[in-house]
């Protein structure tokens, strides 16, 4: 069984809406799929109503902003109930604080670029979780940058004098939130140095005892000299081991399926948690 939980749409920062996404998942021969949005659930619903026609079987999930001592990261979410006073409280702030983010970027790249906000709101959805992806599109239609890559590479960089952070919880209380909503948590790309600074050893503890249930460990972005050391490390924590594309859509390089979790990671994640796998 193909199983790819880590995929994004048009509700987030992905180019496929929800229910183009099953129909690609289908296309790709993909068994079972995870919607992953950032900071919201929006995309559930038509996912859903698109498992019998692609014959894709849909595990609902989140992409949650958090933090670890001032190093940003995102943590999976897995099969909670989205009606949970926390998460709901959660997903609205941060989607407050993206959008305010987002136009205090695009304020300091208008000082020295052509583009202001009225171009970036072209790209986003209405209901969309706000993020830079929506920023470098604009910059791509203006000309500034060939392509999103070189958008993130360049003046969306973390280190960038247009960057601005945006709220986002710790990471052990976003895990919290997570397992008392009936989900589970899985720490995203950990290893990718280009995203952000790497979380130490010790960060991995943390979450741990906080309850995390698995790390992203088969993943484009995390280094492969990275890989051995993180798979050591779920094994002595009792961690599962996930793999997953991270796709979304045209421009990005990620593929469906390129990276993919085990059947039996996915049935003990679903063993405990408030919300079932959708099957067709």
């Amino acid at each position: 069984m193909r199983i790819d939980p880590h995929t994004h749409t048009t509700r987030s920062d992905g180019r496929s809406t929800p229910a183009e996404l099953m129909r690609e998942a289908g296309q790709a021969g993909i068994d079972m799929i995870g919607l992953t949005d950032h900071d919201t659930v929006a995309g559930w619903d038509v996912a859903a109503r698109g498992v019998g026609a692609s014959g894709v079987a849909l595990i609902r999930g989140m992409e949650i902003s958090a933090m670890y001592h001032g190093i940003t990261l995102h943590m999976l979410g897995y099969l909670f109930d989205p009606d949970n006073s926390a998460i709901q409280r959660h997903v609205r702030e941060v989607r407050d604080s993206r959008v305010n983010r987002a136009r205090d970027m695009v304020d300091r790249l208008s000082r020295d670029f052509p583009i202001t906000w009225a171009d970036v709101q072209r790209h986003i959805e209405p209901g969309a979780t706000v993020g830079r992806p929506h920023i470098a599109d604009a910059l791509v239609e203006a000309g500034v940058v060939p392509d999103r890559g070189a958008a993130f590479t360049d003046l969306l960089r973390a280190s960038s004098p247009y960057y601005v952070w945006h709220q986002a919880a710790e990471a052990s209380e976003a895990i919290e939130w997570i397992n008392g909503a009936g989900g589970r948590a899985v720490f995203a790309h950990p290893a990718a140095p280009h995203r952000n600074r790497i979380v130490p050893p010790e960060a991995f503890e943390e979450f741990a005892e906080a309850g995390l249930f698995g790390i992203e460990i088969d993943h484009r972005d995390n280094l492969e000299s990275a890989k051995p050391e993180l798979a050591a490390m779920a094994d002595r924590l009792g961690l599962a081991r996930f793999g997953s594309s991270d796709y979304h859509g045209l421009g990005k390089p990620n593929r469906l399926g390129e990276n993919t979790t085990s059947q039996a990671v996915i049935e003990a994640l679903t063993q405990s948690c408030q919300l079932e796998v959708l099957y067709p």
